[in-house]
């Protein structure tokens, strides 16, 4: 009788501002049952909860929780608790996401938002300093460092991706991306497919504000049969030829659609082809919409 392989549980940790968010979005694109911010006590319990209410699947998900200078609760006992994990069946790894200084006050100044720890009067620069020293239990016990500094929000998702693909598995990981052709075509793209030739939302008054993302467009292109067959067409040559990028040399394709906007078609489609591709076997799928993020 074989003993079960350990199911896996991700500590996302790290310095406010370094892509932590971005990181747990991925994550749950890759198929992980996510939770934000949780009261450090908490864990195990919530960790009991959600395999409890994942076992009746056939197939249990992974979990990934975010940990941080937000987190409630003593951050010394962090290695009792992720003890306590470890005997429910699950491999809990810690992920420390970390940025330079420079890069985080850049961060702050381009989005206009609050440090967590600004509530306590500091200025932003002494709020970095304090939280890096907060943080120092979650730092030490990293089982792997990822350094954001100079990364873009897609590069920063390739990065998570490629870190969490278990290169064990050698699975080929697919991101399926959106874009508008304005503001240029992703550099690193595999595919590059072009929408602009179907039918836009953008002229309808209802439609317009909404995303590839929301029901009703979802309903507006499910009516356009050049949609249907252009959608045909590419799973087709997608089912055709991505198998064959599977090596041992490559960890991962982009599929990138494009249109004028960025956020009606392109981002359907990119969403309905990643969903192809998760019925179709492949195990690590995230999509990417430029725009919207």
């Amino acid at each position: 009788m074989t003993t079960p392989k350990p199911r896996k549980l991700i500590i996302v940790s790290g310095m406010s501002g370094s892509g932590k968010s971005v990181a747990m979005r991925t994550l749950e694109d890759l198929g992980f049952h996510c939770a934000d911010n949780l009261p450090l006590e908490m864990l195990p319990q919530w960790v009991s909860i959600s395999d409890e209410s994942e076992g009746e699947e056939e197939t249990s998900v992974n979990l990934a929780v975010s940990l941080d200078i937000r987190s409630r609760g003593d951050l010394a006992r962090t290695p009792e608790l992720l003890s306590a994990v470890g005997k429910l069946g699950f491999d809990p790894k810690l992920v420390f996401f970390d940025a330079s200084n420079e890069y985080l006050l850049a961060r702050y100044a381009d989005t206009r938002r609050r440090h967590p720890l600004s509530k306590y009067g500091l200025a932003l620069a002494d709020a970095i300093t304090l939280e890096r020293q907060v943080l120092k239990p979650l730092s030490a016990l990293a089982d792997l460092r990822i350094d954001t500094s100079g990364l873009n929000v897609h590069q920063l998702r390739r990065e998570v991706i490629s870190a969490f693909t278990l290169a064990e598995e050698r699975t080929l990981s697919l991101l399926f991306e959106s874009f508008a052709y304005r503001r240029g075509i992703p550099g690193d793209a595999d595919f590059v497919f072009d929408a602009r030739m179907l039918p836009n939302p953008h002229w309808d008054a209802v439609l317009r504000p909404l995303s590839g993302r929301d029901p009703e467009v979802r309903q507006y292109f499910e009516q356009q049969s050049d949609v249907g067959i252009y959608l045909s067409q590419i799973r087709n040559f997608l089912d055709t030829w991505l198998p064959k990028m599977a090596t041992d040399t490559r960890s991962y394709v982009t599929v990138a659609f494009g249109c004028s906007g960025g956020r009606h078609r392109s981002v359907y489609l990119a969403e309905q082809l990643a969903r192809h591709a998760r019925d179709s076997g492949w195990q690590q799928v995230a999509t990417y919409h430029r725009e919207l993020e």
